[in-house]
């Protein structure tokens, strides 16, 4: 009887799945900084090549962005058209820019200051030759051209 009296009250505050859900949304928001919002929006555009990863790309520190390194290394892509950031460096770096792009994961890839994805897309990318496209169509490496007949 007395666990019957403590259930009823506690299932009857419970939140609604909607509401639970919403709950989470906004205690598991941070809210970037203009500061950093602006630091990081100069960085996409500063160079053809953005990417966000755990390490550096002589030293990753995760298979995901060891995966992207080597998916970029594949496609020629030149050092001097990427730059890296390493967010383990960073605390505000690494949630601002899960924040800043809306994708929760790290290695982050932006390429003219676009937001292309993560570890999966790229991957996705680079198996299907939509990378290769992407990157040729952008000017990061040049086009290779079909052989003539």
């Amino acid at each position: 009887m007395f666990r019957a009296s403590l259930r009823s009250p506690l299932i009857s505050l419970r939140p609604s799945g909607a509401k639970t859900l919403a709950a989470s949304r906004f205690i598991g928001a941070r809210f970037l900084t203009q500061e950093t919002r602006s630091q990081i929006q100069n960085a996409v555009k500063a160079n053809p090549v953005v990417l966000f990863m755990k390490g550096t790309p002589e030293y990753p520190e995760c298979g995901f962005s060891r995966a992207v390194v080597q998916i970029l290394d594949l496609h020629g892509v030149p050092s001097d058209k990427m730059k890296t950031y390493n967010v383990l460096v960073d605390d505000e770096l690494r949630s601002g820019v899960k924040e800043f792009s809306e994708w929760p994961t790290i290695p982050q890839l932006y390429v003219n200051g676009e937001f292309i994805g993560g570890c999966d897309i790229l991957l996705s990318m680079h198996q299907s030759g939509d990378l290769e496209n992407l990157l040729e169509n952008k000017g990061v490496i040049p086009k290779t051209e079909a052989p003539q007949p």
